[in-house]
């Protein structure tokens, strides 16, 4: 079977430097707030291009943390809305309720499955205070048009950065894009510890300080506590495994624009609607994608996931259920959303992972290409 996701043959390739790490934070007996989360803040500070980075426990907080340090700072409160992209994962939307925000469901563009930019100005009223972008399945998710719009409406623009750290818009690498950034590096990431963990990168100075402050059960000083916060702390072990993953991100990123654009240029099943076209050599140069997932979209899925399992070829779906349909949001189930819906009807996730070896991404478009004459 060829594994959607090969963690451990990605860890192994590290093993020895992530043994090493893990024997230096045993014996220094410091697990908490020490020196390897300030160096891998750091490094992702410089790498992402920003003034500060806050390691924290995973991406909702991340993501949770930035609502409530903008409520803090007084720029949003409660019932102001939150535009966000209606066929994200479940963690964008439950950031912004969490903070007693009012998200605003909008389409996504069906050629990339990001937030419809078009679409955005439409949903912008009086209560707007953010848009939250969402760089979904790896492509960056921006335009100029977007930051004139928030410009023109005084909104701050916040990017779901889960799934596309490296990524790259006109130079600048996602995270730094917009006024804040929310990382996750759960183990199938791009990026990914091994546990739960996150981030929080911007420029923002003032912004920074009570974000840290919040993961700290809001505190700058021991037993002194400024705000109602969390415990959402980056711990010294996964500092320094992330660190260590940090070094090997761009060649890893660059591995997954090969093997998509293999997959791109040779998977020819009518009817099967792939990611992106055009030549291996234009997808493997693309550095706005980085091809966390490679999704694929068919009216035939279930008979296909169960054929490609039957021919070793693992496959996921992300995601079944769209966020308006879930029980967490039973109110929302009037919504009409039917792009939305299609999508997450129609998707599943063929393996893409940077140990993928050339055999194995041949044997994924062979599999493919033969569904129709091995179906009756």
């Amino acid at each position: 079977m060829i594994k959607f996701l090969d963690l451990q043959g990605i860890t192994r390739q590290y093993a020895d430097e992530l043994k090493a790490a893990a024997a230096e934070v045993i014996d220094s007996g410091r697990y908490l707030l020490d020196g390897r989360v300030d160096r891998f803040e750091s490094n992702l500070a410089r790498y992402s291009g920003v003034a500060h980075a806050i390691g924290v426990g995973n991406g909702l907080d991340a993501l949770r943390l930035i609502l409530q340090a903008y409520i803090e700072l007084g720029i949003m409160k409660e019932g102001d809305e939150v535009i966000v992209p209606a066929n994200t994962y479940i963690a964008s939307i439950l950031a912004i309720t969490h903070n007693r925000l009012k998200p605003v469901l909008v389409e996504p563009d069906i050629t990339t499955y990001n937030l419809d930019l078009s679409l955005v100005e439409q949903h912008i009223t009086e209560r707007t205070r953010a848009i939250m972008v969402v760089h979904l399945y790896g492509r960056v998710c921006w335009s100029e048009e977007l930051e004139a719009l928030a410009e023109t409406y005084d909104l701050k623009i916040i990017e779901d950065n889960a799934q596309a750290i490296g990524a790259l818009w006109n130079g600048k690498k996602t995270g730094s894009l917009g006024h804040a950034s929310g990382f996750s590096f759960y183990p199938g990431k791009n990026l990914g510890a091994l546990g739960d963990a996150g981030a929080v990168t911007t420029s923002d100075t003032d912004l920074a300080g009570i974000i840290r402050a919040l993961g700290n059960y809001g505190s700058k000083e021991k037993y002194v506590n400024e705000y109602p916060g969390y415990n959402s702390r980056l711990d010294e072990m996964q500092a320094a495994f992330l660190d260590i993953k940090l070094k090997y991100i761009d060649a890893e990123n660059q591995r997954r624009r090969e093997i998509a654009g293999y997959y791109c240029e040779n998977i020819r099943l009518p009817g099967l609607a792939l990611p992106a076209s055009g030549e291996k050599g234009a997808i493997s140069g693309d550095t706005s994608h980085v091809w966390h997932l490679f999704v694929v979209r068919t009216n035939e899925r279930d008979r296909m996931l169960r054929y490609l399992d039957d021919n070793a070829v693992q496959t996921l779906i992300h995601y079944p259920v769209p966020p308006h349909k879930q029980a967490a949001y039973r109110e929302w189930g009037h919504l009409f959303l039917p792009l939305t819906e299609s999508i997450h009807r129609e998707v599943f996730s063929l393996p893409i992972s940077p140990v993928l070896s050339d055999a194995e991404v041949e044997q994924v478009v062979m599999a493919v290409n033969q569904y129709s004459r091995c179906i009756p």
